[in-house]
């Protein structure tokens, strides 16, 4: 936003005196400047500014407290001029005082100092002074800033100026006056100073005497300046911005600075950066006098080139007060009793305040509350809002109160830090001294022999240790190194942790240890028996394993595999074996798992490294010779950066490597030769194939109908019971409802699932007993136990009253309590619950499975597959039908749908092609497969299906549709099927017998290559199942079709098709999408 000449701006300012020192790289251009301001106490101004530009670019402000303040008395009051352009220097005084002001108008004045200047520089070159880094240094013994007095600072800037400015430390500062006694003093400044260049500040306002460090970023500024100090006027108006988050070198708008600020003088400036061939100007501060100008318009018209803001200039008076007033003298009294608590607890003020009280001409701060007021406020470090108050109060009582505020938050703010300091000192020192202690106690107890080191207690420790171990050689070699090196560490070392680590696992496997076995085989069926009903396979290998350690007189490790469907009992058959074994057990799940460390370790190398699983799982045991179950082996992740876990089973599985297995972190041999390695798996088809051959696999199949009502009779029910608190209650779960448990509800191959339906059914009979009841038929308070009774220190019941202080404590106690332990509810013996068939859907719903199977009477086209899941066993339908009616003109398709994969759509294609083959060869009258366009569905179409053994499955389906023949409902096959007709050997009949008596079959049909497999099944599976195996589809089309009445079946279709020339229908092309 610009501004025109015209538009008025008005502003008040302190009157502020400052010594100026500029250093610039030219004479004219400053691009990067920062400039130190100092103000003296003294009559206040209003400025009314009249803006002479269109821009006005300022630069960021910051500032601090000056703690110094040197008046340098001279005989004559001078203003001297240095100006060094790079090595050389020249010196020029300009005398203003007592040269009456000049009578006309325009820039004489100006001009006179100019000419003044001149002269005084080639009078003085034979002074024969030097600048050095600009520190002004004379030849001789002539003073050139005049003498110190004594007891005042030897630096002439001042704290608030950083104490390094050239030319105004206190080396400058301290120079003795030489023979000539010349002094050099600085201007005046004038009671009316016409006009001003604005610069805003920013984060404090600036306050009188005391100097503000100002960054200015914009040229313009920088070379107005810079010849502000040429001309002899380095007078600014300072102003605040209200905004303290400000970072810009302009005014935008008057409202963005306060209406009050400080007149102030520049006392030096430099670049950011120093250039060679600086500009210095130094002008040396006395008793300031005042001088009369006329008021000048174009005064410091030569600003408006740079392109900065002009300000004019009027004095701003304070008010009157009396410095005898109780008032004034109580708050400066105050002020200074703060000022004095507050230099106790900072060192800083301590000095501030000296420096400041020398510097008041009437010796005694009391005598001068107004300074007072301005020194509280600009070394507060209070808020920006109020330290402007400060500055803006014209009345001095009202400004001495306003400081005391802001001066008592300074002191509560020092007194909180010096709280903290002391609280921290005080933990250190306790800390420090109990750690003294400590140690010379230690030095004590090792000099009297009375304690020895801990390291060599730990070194003890791991010897006595290694002492009950059986350590092959090559481990104890590498433990007795370790423990040497672990000697000759110190302590506090990194490598004493990672060394004492690796002791302690290494004494920790159990070397040597073994569990003793039970060899009992009797012992060993019953308890597999009391765990797990059925799974005859799986006890028999466990069997032939005790046989054969018994027999040896010592067991080898094993790998067994445990292949089956969700819920068969796979992972707590682990815990059977381990249990009839007499050995330590231990299971981790591989599942998802992608980091081979987890598995072999990590090295030493690595900050918090461990060991594997496997020797995790020795040491936990604690002995070589546990059950270590791992899970989920075909879930087992592929890792891409952290290796393939996968690979790393191989050499732990591998009964000829697994005797010196090799933990990346241990680097030792482990002998896992004697470990007894089960896994468990859903399916064999993820799994890697050389981890494959390494384990020995055991098929566990779905359980049947009868196996699963035997388990929850024996298993299920009574635990359900007890877990729903219904142990000691009569509450029935007949066996028709646990059948219609299992046949409407849960037809999967696991248990899984029906344990939580009978749980469901045992949790509302708690409810249902509790609601009927009500709540006031069980009272809780009645059912506690004596345990319960103690917790709540109810007294014991004696003979004699209780008082009723003793009542009120049990009282007390009783409220206090929050969790009381309780016995469970008595529930009336005449409470009786029963669940049968009828009422089972009140407990868990209504039936999931309505039917048994899909069909009872099936159509023309539909069949009775079977299929294996990774949930066992189910029954696949496949169904065909015609989707238009046959014409002369109508062209033959086969259309598939139901999730069928690749391998299924193949054998689709293949059961096409052989059945319109066996037509042509049974039937050559049928022309069917000629005009019939075919739809081929296996329900249901969400489950992807793939897999070669519905073959004949889709052939008979194909056959029935051609023939018009009904295919018996009761009737189930599986096998895979080739062109010219070959039944082929399936996998999963186990499984798929389990389904299809669970799906109503009373026949099923398999290849002949599976009639092993058909025998070895249990009676209970076989049970009401008629097995006929096939080796040609000629065999099941036998048993199938075998009421088929063949004439009609030749002669189907003909009806349709007349007319139509049949030896011409073989050239159609075929649609077989």
């Amino acid at each position: 936003m610009a501004y025109g000449r015209n538009l008025p701006w008005k502003t008040a300012l302190r009157i502020s005196e400052r010594r100026v020192q500029v250093r610039t790289s030219g004479l004219l251009q400053l691009p990067r400047a920062r400039c130190h301001f100092s103000s003296s106490p003294g009559n206040l101004t209003r400025i009314r500014t009249g803006w002479s530009s269109t821009s006005l670019a300022l630069g960021r402000t910051s500032s601090f407290p000056s703690t110094t303040t040197t008046t340098v008395t001279t005989t004559d009051t001078a203003q001297a001029l240095r100006f060094g352009y790079h090595r050389r220097l020249s010196v020029s005084a300009l005398r203003l005082k007592g040269k009456p002001p000049p009578k006309n108008n325009g820039n004489t004045e100006i001009e006179e100092v100019e000419e003044g200047t001149k002269r005084k520089e080639k009078k003085d070159e034979h002074n024969n002074v030097k600048v050095d880094n600009g520190n002004a240094r004379s030849g001789d013994s002539a003073p050139l800033l005049g003498e110190i007095p004594k007891g005042e600072s030897g630096g002439t800037s001042g704290r608030g100026n950083g104490g390094n400015d050239s030319g105004s430390s206190g080396s400058g500062g301290g120079r003795r006056r030489g023979a000539s006694d010349r002094a050099l003093s600085k201007p005046t400044v004038p009671d009316i100073y016409p006009q001003v260049m604005a610069l805003p500040i920013a984060k404090r306002p600036l306050f009188p005497g005391f100097y503000k460090a100002v960054t200015i970023r914009d040229p313009a500024v920088a070379a107005a300046i810079q010849e502000m100090m040429k001309r002899g006027q380095p007078y600014i108006g300072a102003f605040l911005f209200k905004d303290e988050n400000v970072d810009r070198d302009t005014i935008q708008s008057t409202d963005e600075v306060h209406e009050v600020g400080v007149f102030a003088q520049i006392t030096s400036a430099f670049p950011i950066h120093g250039e060679d061939g600086s500009l210095t100007a130094v002008f040396f501060e006395e008793e300031v006098e005042k001088k009369q100008l006329a008021p000048n318009p174009y005064a410091t018209s030569f600003l408006k080139k740079h392109n900065v803001s002009i300000v004019d200039v009027e004095n701003l008076v304070e008010e009157s007060y009396d410095k005898k007033s109780p008032v004034i003298r109580a708050v400066t009294s105050e002020i200074v009793n703060v000022f004095k608590e507050v230099a106790n607890l900072n060192p800083l003020f301590r000095d501030q305040i000296s420096t400041f009280s020398m510097s008041q001409s009437s010796g005694n701060v009391i005598d001068e509350p107004a300074k007072l007021a301005d020194f509280a406020a600009a070394v507060s470090a209070g808020e920006v809002k109020e330290l402007q108050e400060v500055l803006e109060t014209l009345g001095v009582e009202e400004r001495l109160q306003k400081s005391l505020v802001v001066l008592k938050k300074e002191l509560m703010n020092a007194q909180l830090q010096s709280k903290i300091s002391k609280d921290v000192e005080a933990k250190i020192q306790k800390r420090q001294r109990e750690y003294w202690l400590v140690e010379q106690m230690k030095g004590i107890r090792r000099e009297l022999g009375i304690e020895s080191d801990g390291k060599d207690r730990l070194i003890e420790k791991f010897k006595e240790k290694a002492e009950m171990l059986a350590m092959p050689e090559a481990v104890k070699k590498v433990f007795e190194e370790e423990l040497n090196k672990l000697a000759h560490l110190e302590t506090a070392a990194s490598e004493f942790n990672v060394t004492r680590n690796y002791l302690d696992w290494l004494t920790q496997i159990p070397w040597g240890q073994r569990s003793n076995e039970n060899y009992n085989i009797k012992h060993a069926m019953t308890v597999l028996d009391e765990d797990h009903y059925g799974l005859e396979d799986v006890k028999d290998r466990i069997l032939e394993f005790i046989a054969v350690g018994k027999l040896r007189g010592s067991v080898e490790g094993k790998i067994i595999c445990f292949v089956g469907p969700p819920g068969v009992g796979k992972t707590s058959i682990g815990k059977s074996i381990a249990r009839a074994l007499n050995r330590q057990f231990y299971r981790f799940s591989v599942g998802g798992l992608t980091d081979v460390a987890e598995i072999k370790g990590h090295r030493r190398t690595y900050i918090g490294a461990l060991p594997g699983r496997i020797i995790q799982a020795l040491k936990k045991c604690e002995t070589e010779n546990p059950l270590i179950l791992i899970d989920e082996v075909d879930k087992i992740g592929h890792g891409h950066h952290q290796g393939d876990p996968a690979s790393a089973l191989l050499e732990l599985l591998d009964p000829e490597q697994n005797s010196s297995f090799l933990d990346h972190y241990m680097d030792v041999p482990v002998d896992l030769s004697k470990v007894l390695f089960v896994c468990t798996a859903n399916m064999t088809d993820t799994i890697p194939r050389p981890l494959l051959d390494r384990m020995e696999m055991i098929e566990l199949s779905g359980y049947v109908a009868d196996e699963k009502m035997a388990i929850a009779d024996k298993y299920l029910a009574p635990q359900a019971r007890e877990t729903s608190g219904l142990k000691n209650v009569d509450v029935v779960l007949q066996k028709d409802a646990i059948e219609e448990l299992i046949k409407s509800y849960c037809r999967e191959s696991g248990v899984r699932n029906l344990k939580k339906q009978i749980e469901k059914v045992f949790r509302k009979s708690a409810l249902k007993i509790v609601r009927d009841l009500g709540e006031a038929a069980l009272p809780e308070e009645k059912a506690m136990t004596q345990e319960s009774k103690a917790v709540l220190g109810e007294p014991e019941k004696r003979t004699g009253q209780v008082s009723k202080e003793e009542e009120g404590k049990a009282a007390d106690v009783e409220k206090e309590t929050c969790e009381q332990p309780q016995a469970p509810l008595a529930v009336p013996e005449w409470v009786h619950v029963t669940i049968d068939r009828n009422n089972l859907k009140d407990y868990v719903g209504p039936p999931v499975f309505i039917s048994d199977r899909l069909y009872d009477i099936t159509p023309p086209g539909v069949v009775m597959g079977l299929a294996w899941t990774q949930m066992g066993g189910a029954a696949l339908y496949v169904e065909s039908i015609l989707e238009t009616a046959l014409t002369p003109s109508s062209r033959p398709a086969l259309e598939r749908t139901g999730n069928l994969k690749d391998v299924m759509k193949e054998s689709t294609l293949v059961a096409y092609a052989f059945a319109k083959s066996m037509m042509s060869q049974k039937f050559p009258q049928n022309h069917f497969f000629d005009k019939a366009r075919v739809h081929l569905h296996c329900p249901e179409g969400a489950v992807p299906k793939d897999g070669p053994s519905a073959g004949i499955t889709m052939a008979t389906s194909l056959m029935s549709l051609a023939l018009d023949h009904k295919i018996d409902p009761t009737i189930a096959m599986t096998g895979e099927l080739t062109v010219t007709g070959k039944v082929l050997r399936i996998g999963g009949l186990r499984e798929k017998a389990v389904a299809a008596r669970r799906s109503g079959a009373k026949t099923i049909i398999f290849p002949v290559d599976n009639t092993s497999d058909w025998l070895e099944l249990p009676e209970n599976i076989k049970e009401g199942l008629e097995g006929l195996s096939a080796s040609w589809y000629g065999d099941v089309f036998d048993i199938v079709f075998k009421d088929l009445d063949k004439e009609r079946a030749g002669n189907l279709w003909q009806e349709q098709l007349k007319g139509e020339n049949p030896d011409t229908e073989a050239s159609d092309e075929h649609d077989n999408d």
